[in-house]
This record gives C-alpha cells, sequence and structure tokens, in this order.
C-alpha cells in the first residue's frame, strides 16, 4: 500500500503544480490580449483553481467510482469555506465587497439549493441521481454566472501597467498544454490509488472524497485566498472561495453529469446541511461586530465548526 499511498501523493502535487501552470499560462495569454486582471481573477484563476475538482470528478465519474463525485465537490466546498476562509480570517480581517455579500453569496447558496433539489427528487424509476438533462440545467446557470461577471465588469477601465510583459507566446502556450497534460495524468493517479487505499483501509469512497481528495484539489484555493490575505487584498480572498464554490457545483457538476450521469447516495445530505449552515453563517457574520467583515474570532469559529465536522464523519467510520 506504500506505493499507492505514494502515487497518490504525486497525483495531488502533480494537480496542484498543473493548476498553476494552467492560471500561469492562461493569465499571460489574457494579458496579451489585454483582458483586465479583474477579468482574469473571476474566470481564469477560478477555472484554474477548480480544474483539479474537474478533472478528478470526470475519472471518478467514468470510472464507476460516484460516491468521489458528490464527496469531491461538497468536501471541497466545505473545505473552501470552513477552512480556507477560516485561515484568510485568521491572517488577515476580511472587509467583504457589498456585492459579494448580497449576490454572490446568495447566489452559492441558490446553486446549492438547486442541486440538492434535482438529487433528492427521484426519477420515474425512482432512482437518485444528476442526469443529463440536470447538468444542461447547471451549466445554463453557469453560463448566467458568467454573463453577470461580465456584467460587473464591462465598465472596468484597467490600468495600462496591467498588461506589461505578457511573457514570450512559446512559453504561454507550454504552460497551457503542459498544465493540461498534468492535470489529467494527476486526476487519474489520485482517482485511482484513493479508491486502492480506502478499499486496504476499510474506509469509503465517501470519506476519502469529503477529506483527503477534497482538501488535496482545493489546495490552490488555499494558496491564492492565503497570498491575498498577507497581500492585504480580502476581495480577492473571499470571492475566490465564493466563485470556486460556484463553479464546483454548476461547472463542474453539470460536466461531469453530461458525460456521464451520477447516481446519488442520500447519505451526503448531511454534507450538504452543513455546506448550506456554513455558508448561511458567512452571510449572517457580514452584519455582526464590524459589518460586511470577517472577524478573526468568526473566521477561528469556522475552523472549530470544520474540525468538528470532520471529526464526526471520520468516526461515522468506525
Amino acid at each position: 500500500m506504500t506505493t499507492q499511498i505514494i502515487f497518490l501523493i504525486v497525483g495531488l502535487a502533480l494537480l496542484i503544480v498543473s493548476a498553476e501552470w494552467l492560471v500561469s499560462g492562461a493569465t499571460s495569454l489574457a494579458r496579451r490580449f489585454k483582458i483586465s486582471d479583474l477579468t482574469i481573477g473571476l474566470t481564469v484563476v477560478a477555472f484554474g483553481t477548480s480544474a483539479p475538482e474537474l478533472v478528478v470528478n470526470l475519472f471518478a465519474s467514468t470510472s464507476d467510482h460516484q460516491d468521489i463525485v458528490f464527496g469531491n465537490i461538497l468536501g471541497s466546498n466545505n473545505f473552501n469555506l470552513y477552512i480556507i476562509l477560516g485561515i484568510a480570517g485568521l491572517i488577515l480581517p476580511l472587509k467583504v465587497h457589498v456585492s459579494t455579500v448580497w449576490k454572490e453569496i446568495p447566489m452559492s447558496l441558490a446553486a446549492l439549493v438547486i442541486i440538492f433539489l434535482m438529487v433528492n427528487i427521484p426519477s420515474a424509476g425512482g432512482t437518485r441521481m444528476l442526469g443529463r438533462i440536470d447538468g444542461i440545467i447547471l451549466l445554463s446557470l453557469f453560463v448566467l454566472f458568467q454573463y453577470y461577471i461580465y456584467h460587473q465588469i464591462k465598465n472596468y477601465e484597467p490600468d495600462d501597467s496591467e498588461h506589461k510583459n505578457p511573457g514570450p507566446v512559446y512559453k504561454t502556450v507550454a504552460f497551457i498544454v503542459v498544465g493540461l497534460a498534468g492535470l489529467v495524468i494527476g486526476g487519474r493517479l489520485v482517482v485511482t490509488n484513493a479508491v486502492f487505499v480506502a478499499k486496504v483501509m476499510g474506509v469509503s469512497e465517501k470519506v476519502i472524497g469529503l477529506t483527503i481528495i477534497a482538501a488535496g484539489t482545493s489546495l490552490p484555493e488555499l494558496a491564492t485566498s492565503v497570498v491575498a490575505a498577507f497581500r492585504k487584498n480580502a476581495d480577492i480572498a473571499v470571492g475566490n472561495v465564493i466563485g470556486s464554490n460556484i463553479f464546483n457545483i454548476l461547472l463542474i457538476g453539470g460536466l461531469v453529469s453530461v458525460v456521464q450521469p451520477v447516481n446519488y447516495s442520500p447519505v451526503f445530505n448531511t454534507d450538504f446541511y452543513i455546506l448550506a449552515a456554513g455558508t448561511i453563517l458567512l452571510f449572517i457574520t457580514m452584519f455582526t461586530d464590524q459589518k460586511h467583515k470577517l472577524d478573526r474570532w468568526e473566521a477561528a469559529l469556522l475552523l472549530i465548526l470544520y474540525v468538528s465536522y470532520t471529526t464526526f464523519i471520520i468516526l461515522k467510520e468506525v
């Protein structure tokens, strides 16, 4: 089993590095075409940090490890919300833009409610699943979300300094190609070896997806938000988490189910409730103490709640 654990770690590392290469290459390409940094952050970076989840879930779905799909989506979103915002909020009390409070946080909750209803309303045959029609609906909502982003930034006038030094064309293309290839290889390594380790240890694919894979594929978001917090850029720290959570549900959930319909187990309902509660709690914290700010004690509360949640799902397996 030692070999499989090593390959699992290598796969996770490859996912993280490849996502960074993809983002770097895409950012350089975007600057070459004089697209603003704000646009890059809301689209390219959000996709790049969610790319590991997408690749892992596509492999998991097509190889019939369907519990990993929902485990990874819900686990990654919970990790983003509780751990990443918790750590970033401890580094820097996060002042949140008013549009994030009143639009993007509610959007992430609405996306969660929609996919929850989709998987919990049985089909004609009594099967609970995320089908191709559901996937098309989710992707349509994702397109609307992109239109919302475009509407938010269309009047933005970037500084000319943002477009300097886009880098050589060959380097840009190489980063994108190698990044995509690395994501594919890393995704296969993670799914194959995580499933093997789970079976040997007697741990369910659900728990592996909610913990190891979820944390591993969320490391790009963690790095982005922590760096943003140290640089006192709260909008990026919070926007990265909320944007990634919306991407994970609408884009990843939509693409995976269009490629291969995914059966759903009601045991994941608890994880849905935890994610919904965390999103609502985040919204409430915007009106306690300092308005529109995640204070350090509130960030610490998020971390404590996640540790309690993780302990709970592990103890259920014992």
